[in-house]
């Protein structure tokens, strides 16, 4: 079987449960909630999981890409997956505790410095949301070693399918029971807790997933290796520093425009509100990121240790501008559809939209061209690189935020991913050389913006009307898809029928 047929059909299937389940998450949840929730509201739940996704990389430190490192080259190691799977999952589980009661005990005064006073509840809630999730991060890690995506995509599948029905539970069941005056329900909601209880629908799903993934801990060897304890840690910690610097850069602009807004609390967190709802439209091209990112970094490590043909690397790296510029193309082309997923009140914010989406191109990019300081043992660049992406993230909104206030964030974004994928890059070719083709990537990229921007100069010119609005595009869409596949038609060929046999 063709190498990238393999990588795009494990991506297929981690997409089914990370854009197809948050697509599904998003189609549902975005709509309801940016209806139900003021915008204020709503940036209070964006916020708080800013400070949930900041929490897991403390509390994984990136131990599950130390656990694809080192038990894809166990051998080398003088050890066995098992033995590695048992050490990382012994470590996690012991930080795991002790980080959880700690930020148990210092819940009150957390929510006092998030400016959420009296509510040291939100705080306890996502402390336990990241502590399942975190439990649950090396049995993941251990599928998707094992190849196992259709396991790894029902867990997730089944964790996304329950946290929108107890959302919906919580928001729309309870009340409307409580209003008939069934006992338990009045009990139970109170109308004062409403964003409390996205959160712990959350908290629920959580735990099942872990429940779902404890057979994996029956697999534990009870081998706790302290000499591969202290490499893993080695290899990992730089990347925990490229994970939090990684956080900040994706998801920091509710917070700072919560701080750093020219208005009160109250309105800063209504921008945060319609800076992340708008963000929302970019998660086709965000989640594509993700999935390929998923069924890459365990593949491209398998791989090193069959293979020392470096081709395949520039070939996925290719394959991903090409389907991520189509994924631009067509999710600008039918924005005027697509709109509609948010409510009424914060479309205002479409704008950052473009900005967004090319940022996300860009880190996509980056998760190629980072494989090979990654390979070759050069972790200790992930957090430089990061580190810079970070002070130009947080240097542009600290300047622009005042002014500009949401596409601060959003050219923010687009300059730290740009800055990053370029370093990438370059230390690659330097530690680890892979002939990337750069002028296809732009390629796809600049043919991508370039059909939008024809979109949007007929746009005047056609008839009013939605519908024929989107037969134009969709006539462009077609365009851009023949010409893709007439110029790379060769190079598609001969990838697909790539045998991985050597």
């Amino acid at each position: 079987m063709s190498l990238v047929k393999k990588l795009a059909g494990e991506t297929a299937i981690y997409g089914l449960s990370s854009i197809l389940g948050r697509v599904v998450n998003w189609v549902i949840l975005t709509p309801y909630l940016t209806r139900i929730f003021l915008k204020a509201e709503y940036g209070i739940v964006t916020d708080l999981y800013f400070y949930i996704a900041l929490l897991l990389v403390f509390f994984t430190y990136r131990m599950e890409t130390a656990f694809f490192r080192f038990a894809s080259r166990a051998e080398e190691e003088q050890s066995d997956p098992d033995t590695v799977f048992t050490t990382a999952s012994l470590s996690i589980i012991a930080t795991t505790v002790f980080f959880s009661v700690v930020l148990f005990v210092l819940a009150p005064e957390i929510a006092t410095w998030l400016k959420y006073p009296g509510r040291g509840d939100y705080v306890q809630v996502f402390t336990l949301i990241v502590a399942f999730d975190a439990l649950a991060a090396i049995p993941f890690a251990r599928l998707r070693m094992d190849s196992r995506p259709l396991r790894f995509a029902f867990v997730k599948l089944s964790a996304i399918v329950l946290n929108i029905g107890l959302i919906f539970f919580f928001l729309e069941f309870l009340p409307w029971a409580a209003e008939r005056e069934v006992n338990w329900a009045a009990s139970l909601y109170n109308p004062e807790r409403r964003i409390a209880y996205v959160f712990w629908a959350n908290l629920l799903a959580s735990g099942c997933t872990l429940l779902f993934l404890s057979p994996l801990y029956y697999q534990l060897a009870w081998r706790f290796a302290q000499d591969i304890w202290r490499r893993m840690l080695s290899y990992a910690l730089p990347l925990v520093l490229a994970a939090f610097a990684g956080i900040v850069n994706t998801l920091v602009g509710t917070p700072l425009l919560k701080e750093l807004g020219p208005g009160s609390i109250e309105e800063n967190l209504a921008l945060g509100g319609t800076y992340a709802a708008a963000a929302k439209l970019a998660v086709l091209m965000n989640l594509f990121v993700q999935a390929f990112n998923y069924a890459a970094e365990p593949f491209f490590f398998r791989q090193s240790a069959v293979s020392n043909d470096r081709k395949i690397y520039a070939d996925v790296a290719r394959a991903f501008a090409l389907v991520g510029s189509l994924a631009f193309v067509g999710i600008m082309l039918y924005l005027d559809i697509i709109q509609y997923f948010l409510g009424a009140d914060f479309r205002e914010g479409l704008g950052i939209l473009p900005v967004l989406l090319v940022a996300n191109f860009f880190l996509g990019l980056y998760y190629n061209f980072s494989i090979g300081y990654k390979l070759s043992d050069q972790t200790r660049w992930a957090g430089y690189i990061a580190l810079m992406g970070s002070i130009i993230t947080l240097a542009i909104n600290f300047i622009f935020i005042p002014s500009i206030t949401i596409y601060a964030p959003a050219w923010a974004s687009l300059a730290c991913f740009v800055s990053m994928s370029t370093a990438g890059y370059l230390l690659t070719r330097k530690y680890w050389p892979v002939d990337y083709r750069l002028d296809k990537m732009l390629y796809y990229l600049v043919l991508g913006l370039g059909v939008w921007g024809l979109s949007e100069w007929l746009k005047p010119m056609l008839p009013e009307g939605l519908v024929v609005r989107m037969g134009a595009n969709t006539i462009l869409l077609i365009l851009v898809a023949i010409l893709l596949y007439t110029t790379e038609k060769s190079w598609l060929r001969s990838i697909l029928g790539r045998s991985n046999e050597k």
